[in-house]
């Protein structure tokens, strides 16, 4: 037979020790579970299927024809850095050139916006000249706080015409702004994009559909945007 010859001090401590191991075990079991739960979930999640929706199909552009004495032509972004390092977007700036071009000729007033940092960066093939109007920006609505509503209204104008990168930043903010200031505006859609088709497509979608809504494409309905293409702007 085998007797203890441990005091009861030394049988507390035991106790104690014994006491200290179990409620040890327990908390690794119960957190440990719930870290695995946890990883399991996020593993389940990660699975799951993409919810996937049918985009509604974009509508065709539309010919438009404006009065140059009241539209501006608006620039956003076409700027060495961003512009050129996005395929999309210099692929589109000998389009806007002869555009511009036009616009210009006929009277058209223009104008640009973007950050402080890119104001002396403009593609030379775009860049501003003397008596046009420049705003820098501080947001992607070329409105929030800028003189550009102040300017665009002392010129009498009415009509904007919106170019810029991109459609899902820039030009989809601006047009909601610009509506919301009582302009009607127009979207040449080959003077616009975005980095994906996904983007692209979300951008057209928004300008057409923001809170004066025009998901037809109705041309040159008053105060809301309208999608053409610069073949199908004239000016008379």
């Amino acid at each position: 037979m085998n007797v203890s010859t441990a005091s009861p001090k030394e049988d507390s401590k035991m106790t104690c020790f014994r006491t200290v191991l179990w409620t040890s075990g327990l908390i690794v079991a119960l957190f440990g579970g719930t870290v695995q739960g946890q990883s399991s979930a996020r593993a389940a999640s990660a699975s799951a299927p993409l919810v996937t929706l049918q985009m509604p199909a974009r509508p065709n552009p539309v010919p438009v024809t404006l009065n140059p004495a009241t539209t501006a032509l608006l620039v956003f972004d076409y700027v060495n850095g961003t512009c050129t390092r996005e395929a999309e977007c210099s692929g589109m700036v000998p389009t806007l050139a002869r555009f511009m071009a036009r616009a210009r000729k006929a009277g058209v007033v223009v104008g640009y916006g973007t950050r402080a940092h890119n104001a002396s960066n403009w593609i030379p093939a775009i860049a501003p000249a003397p008596g046009d109007i420049t705003v820098t920006n501080t947001a992607q609505d070329r409105f929030y706080n800028t003189d550009l509503d102040k300017e665009l209204k002392a010129k009498g104008i009415t009509t904007i015409i919106m170019a810029g990168w991109s459609v899902n930043g820039s030009v989809t903010y601006t047009s909601v702004g610009a509506t919301a200031h009582g302009y009607t505006v127009v979207i040449p859609i080959d003077t616009t994009s975005g980095n994906t088709d996904y983007q692209t497509a979300i951008g057209f979608f928004q300008i057409l559909n923001q809170d004066d809504r025009n998901p037809t494409n109705q041309p040159l309905k008053p105060k809301t945007s309208t999608l053409s293409r610069t073949d199908l702007i004239t000016f008379q």
